[in-house]
């Protein structure tokens, strides 16, 4: 046990907050030689950009590894396995890895694959921790009520009677040592309340939910001793253990948006992008006349977060376009200027 490098599995839906708060894990580790991987759904990077770039000595060139050829769920063995080997062979042997999941993955067959014999005993899951966005739970965008989903359903027969939003969110759950509730300073306390009662209802006996806005102390994330990969049977979701599942319910597209005449101008792009059917996530760097730097856009919901990039920063002017399989692309690039 004591040889063995601990891993943090960092799950969570689209724009839960996920790369926030992995970078101020890394920027408070105090030292400690933590590597990451970040996987991504599509064929473009982002987030392992802004990790890359946060300036923590953790995260110092070679730490964080970008897979972006589909979910980690599905590729375990052709990707995320080569990863790991070449992260275990540093020398000195590091003191934790973080792997960030793509928002659409499944932590079950992930878990699954430290029982390989490259991993079984050089690694153990030190915890999953599961993000969930309270403001998407406050706006109905993903729901804990099954009655509420019975009701839309019976109102709509063109409804799938399994919502893929909802199968990927209670997978993430099921599999959860560590609930953080992202975006709890955006919601009323007595809605917390209620979401938090309905979580707990989901949640494995003794899980624990903390509320966050941001960055939390490296102390709660990290040290869980959880064991996953042991637990297996009490961690299985709608998938069950499943190796992988179906992400043909979700698309992405890699979209180069025309320079914006300003900073506003850009935002009301991004805001009828995320208005049209289907489109659940946009993020990526854009151009905005008069500015050297380009534009970070991290998009969810109704909610745009825009921020410019350091001038030093890698510069990569796509935006990713997340979403329903049926989404409208055409419409999207119509809308960003493509």
């Amino acid at each position: 046990m004591a040889t063995r490098v601990p891993v943090t599995v960092l799950t969570g839906f689209l724009g839960a907050g996920k790369t926030t708060l992995l970078r101020g894990l890394l920027e408070g580790s105090r030292g400690r030689r933590i590597a990451v991987i970040v996987n991504e759904f599509g064929d473009a990077g982002f987030d392992g950009g802004l990790i890359a770039d946060c300036g923590a000595p953790s995260c110092a060139p070679g730490d964080v590894i970008e897979l972006t050829n589909g979910c980690i769920c599905c590729t375990v063995a052709d990707d995320f396995l080569p990863a790991m080997e070449k992260l275990l062979a540093r020398t000195p042997a590091l003191d934790a890895i973080v792997i960030e999941t793509s928002g659409l993955a499944l932590p079950q067959p992930l878990l699954k694959a430290f029982a390989w014999p490259a991993v079984k005993t050089r690694a153990t899951v030190d915890g999953v921790v599961t993000l969930v966005d309270a403001l998407a739970l406050s706006q109905g965008r993903v729901t804990l009520d099954d009655h509420a989903l019975d009701a839309q359903r019976a109102a709509d027969p063109s409804l799938d009677h399994d919502d893929p939003i909802e199968e990927v969110f209670e997978d993430q759950l099921a599999c959860a040592d560590l609930v953080v509730l992202s975006k709890s300073d955006l919601v009323d306390a007595a809605t917390l309340e209620v979401i938090e009662y309905k979580l707990a209802a989901q949640l494995r006996p003794g899980i624990r939910i903390v509320r966050s806005h941001g960055a939390l102390a490296p102390e709660l994330l990290i040290g869980l001793e959880a064991l996953a990969e042991d637990d297996l049977a009490a961690r299985q979701g709608h998938h069950g253990e499943e190796e992988e599942h179906d992400h043909d319910d979700f698309r992405s597209i890699v979209v180069t948006p025309s320079r914006a005449a300003d900073v506003e101008a850009m935002r009301a792009r991004v805001l009828q992008t995320l208005a049209l059917p289907g489109v659940l996530r946009v993020k990526g760097q854009a151009r905005v006349d008069g500015k050297a730097a380009p534009i970070v856009v991290q998009a969810v919901g109704d909610r745009v977060d825009l921020a410019f990039a350091r001038p030093d920063a890698a510069v990569a002017e796509h935006l990713v376009v997340i979403g329903l399989k049926d989404f409208d692309t055409a419409a999207v690039h119509r809308v960003l200027g493509a």
